[in-house]
């Protein structure tokens, strides 16, 4: 089971779909975040209660923008979040690797999570790759997908883990500063060098 991590702007989503082509089996943590928040009942009425009722959508969809204002500016909202839903994600988790022992999954399994390490996840899988890029990419990145000014991708990136130490705390590190096809073949070679070395170390 490989743990892949990463900031927010480091392309981290775009190596899981490449080893997702090559055959892995991705479980999605912030996709089950969104599922969870969306679609259990008890997550919504609590979230409903604090945020109010027309924090969901009509569609059902919630405001994540509100939501993520809210916690940015508010600590102690963000910890009541996380305690709401980073136990069922991780439940979710553990239900999909257990999926994968039963139906005697032969690939490999890629636990996607940019807050793996802050859970003790790593400890539960057989390697760790962090994917990082260039702070300035990062920026310009979560810029064009999220549509932040400079300065509230600056600041969401100051106050979360930086590259160096989700470097720090993984077995490869890939620096995404190039185009799909080079991630991609660089992430296929990171798995390779991580398998080399635990077939090695079991031998």
């Amino acid at each position: 089971m490989l743990g892949l991590v990463g900031p927010a702007g480091s392309g981290k989503s775009l190596v899981a779909r490449a080893l997702a082509a090559d055959g892995a089996r991705v479980l999605d943590a912030d996709r089950m975040g969104h599922e969870i928040t969306e679609g259990d009942p008890e997550v919504r009425a609590t979230l409903a209660a604090e945020y109010g009722a027309d924090v969901y959508r009509p569609d059902g969809s919630l405001d994540r923008r509100r939501v993520a204002a809210k916690v940015f500016e508010d600590p102690a909202a963000l910890t009541r979040l996380n305690l709401l839903v980073h136990p069922r994600i991780l439940k979710r988790l553990r239900e999909g690797l257990a999926d994968a022992v039963r139906e005697r999954f032969a690939g490999t399994v890629v636990v996607d999570a940019a807050l793996l390490l802050d859970w003790g996840f790593e400890r539960e899988c057989d390697a760790v790759l962090a994917v990082v890029a260039p702070p300035a990419l990062q920026i310009s990145r979560l810029m064009a997908a999220r549509s932040w000014t400079v300065e509230q991708a600056q600041q969401r990136l100051a106050r979360a883990r930086h590259n160096e130490a989700f470097a720090a705390l993984a077995d490869e590190t890939l620096v995404n500063d190039r185009g799909e096809a080079e991630a991609a073949e660089a992430a296929r070679a990171a798995l390779e060098r991580m398998r080399s070395r635990r077939e090695g170390a079991g031998a």
